[in-house]
């Protein structure tokens, strides 16, 4: 199988490796995700955004993404993308987070949850 050209064109490390882009004008990563045999480029993430204003009576920990031990994934904000099937739950566990782009350990791992 040939090579996917936006690879390169987008100085990709692979394919399920996002990147970040701070000169794009509105979304601030892209990801060339594949599953199977479907590859579809992804852009995720606001610019300048360094995560969502809380609710009315929201605490950092009641919006949290969780991992398997029911610990928050990031001291300091989230950024996720809600998948190809636009579903997403705090728990990382859960069938509809699995198609989940995500930023965890503070930045240490960017990817897909089912590869967390």
């Amino acid at each position: 199988m040939a090579k996917d050209p936006r690879l390169e064109r987008y100085n990709l490390a692979g394919y399920n490796k996002p990147k970040r882009t701070p000169k794009h004008p509105e979304k601030s990563h892209v990801v060339l995700a594949k599953s199977g045999d479907e590859v579809k480029l992804i852009r995720f993430g606001q610019q300048g955004v360094s995560g969502s204003p809380a609710r009315k009576g929201e605490s950092k920990a009641d919006k949290a993404r969780i991992d398997h031990q029911l610990h928050p994934i990031n001291c300091d904000y989230d950024l996720y993308s809600k998948g190809a099937d636009g579903k997403s739950t705090a728990p990382l566990t859960a069938k509809i987070s699995q198609d989940d782009i995500i930023r965890a350990n503070n930045g240490g791992y960017v990817g897909l949850v089912s590869n967390y």
